[in-house]
């Protein structure tokens, strides 16, 4: 597979009939288990994807910019009104960066990568955390991964309209190879955790847009039940601070629709904990069966799951993986695999007949082990 930043510079060379001046590229993530504790000051424990998404970038006068998927130059106003495409995460980062005093009259801009859009693989993320870092060398800045992860941030949440956290900015610009990054959201506080075992990301086929209803109602759900939570917790700043002992009390003064909800948040943040210990003793079983015990949660309790994934979850363990579960916000997207790595071929080729046999098609499955955070890339050389 040709590197997102060659595919990149290709791409640029090939619009723009010049090569650019500067190239950056930051990875997608899997999520190894914490789902939907970020926006609920909850731990999540993700990793990032050997596959990357690359900007190359050189200043122009206007901006156009271009994608490696359909290859159309686009001319944007960066100023105006939203496309309603992958275009206004792009503006997003401009006008963010702007407001940090960091700005451009304009720039030719193209992208390519091989993250996947729409697994839940955190394919945005990956984008406005690459297009910060090229932008912003190419104002002349060196942005630090903090100043990077909220710039990639409010991109998204503000400008897009995403409800999202911190997690997949977070990890696109902070991860180290071979480790894991246990991210307490509450309190910002980042630990790694060795993880040099490879994982299967198994594609449902099911895309989603996280710009829609669903995300953005659960997080008005959580937001309401911290709400009610504080009328007799008055000191709660998180949902995810609540502990699995309050959950009765929960159930007594919550309305019906909201006690799942805040039983998925408390009970996958004690999760996450224990996998993180788990996964830093080498204990892969322990790791696998929370990974079950939370896409259950997922299914039951925060309902985003949908039957692709809840079938791969099912005959991956069946066949004898440690554990799966859907990664991502959910309604779609792709499933995380955990085997044991001599019987991980047997048991992806297995789950691979079966999802065949009940879906009709065959899912894409492939493996990464966990890999870097941003970083500017050297200009690959003009292929001949």
């Amino acid at each position: 597979m040709m590197s997102s930043a060659r595919l990149a510079t290709s791409q640029f060379a090939s619009s723009f009939a010049t090569r650019p001046t500067v190239v950056a590229s930051a990875p997608g993530r899997v999520n190894l288990i914490g789902e939907h504790t970020d926006y609920n000051g909850g731990p999540v424990l993700p990793v990032a994807l050997e596959r990357r998404t690359a900007v190359a970038a050189s200043p122009a006068a206007e901006w156009r910019v271009v994608t490696s998927l359909d290859g159309a130059v686009h001319q944007l106003d960066v100023a105006g009104s939203l496309r309603r495409d992958w275009t206004d995460y792009l503006v997003g980062v401009v006008r963010e960066l702007g407001s940090r005093g960091v700005a451009l009259a304009g720039a030719h801009v193209a992208v390519a990568g091989t993250v996947p859009a729409g697994a839940g693989l955190s394919s945005s993320a990956a984008l406005t955390v690459a297009a910060a870092r090229a932008l912003g060398l190419l104002a002349g800045r060196s942005l630090s991964a903090a100043d990077l992860v909220e710039v990639a941030f409010h991109a998204e949440y503000d400008r897009v309209g995403v409800r999202c956290g911190r997690m997949d900015q977070t990890i696109a610009a902070h991860a180290e190879r071979g480790t894991a990054l246990l991210f307490e959201t509450g309190i910002g506080s980042l630990e790694r955790v060795p993880l040099e075992h490879r994982l299967w990301i198994v594609e449902t086929g099911i895309s989603h847009r996280l710009t829609g209803g669903a995300l953005n109602e659960r997080r008005r759900e959580c937001e309401e039940a911290l709400a009610l939570c504080r009328t007799w917790r008055p000191g709660l700043r998180f949902l995810a601070q609540l502990a699995p002992a309050d959950l009765p009390e929960i159930a007594r003064r919550l309305p019906p629709p909201l006690v799942p909800r805040v039983r998925h948040v408390v009970t996958e943040t004690a999760r996450t904990r224990a996998a993180a210990l788990a996964l830093a003793a080498g204990d892969l079983a322990t790791v696998g069966r929370l990974l079950v015990e939370g896409h259950a949660s997922l299914r039951e309790d925060y309902r985003s799951t949908v039957p692709e994934a809840d079938f791969l979850v099912e005959r991956a363990t069946a066949h004898g993986a440690y554990g799966a579960r859907l990664t991502g916000a959910g309604w779609g997207g792709a499933v995380v695999v955990l085997a044991p790595a001599d019987r991980e071929t047997r048991i992806l080729a297995e789950l691979s007949r079966d999802f065949g046999d009940r879906f009709g098609r065959s899912p894409e499955a492939w493996s990464t082990r966990a890999a870097g955070g941003v970083r500017r890339e050297a200009i690959p050389a003009p292929t001949s």
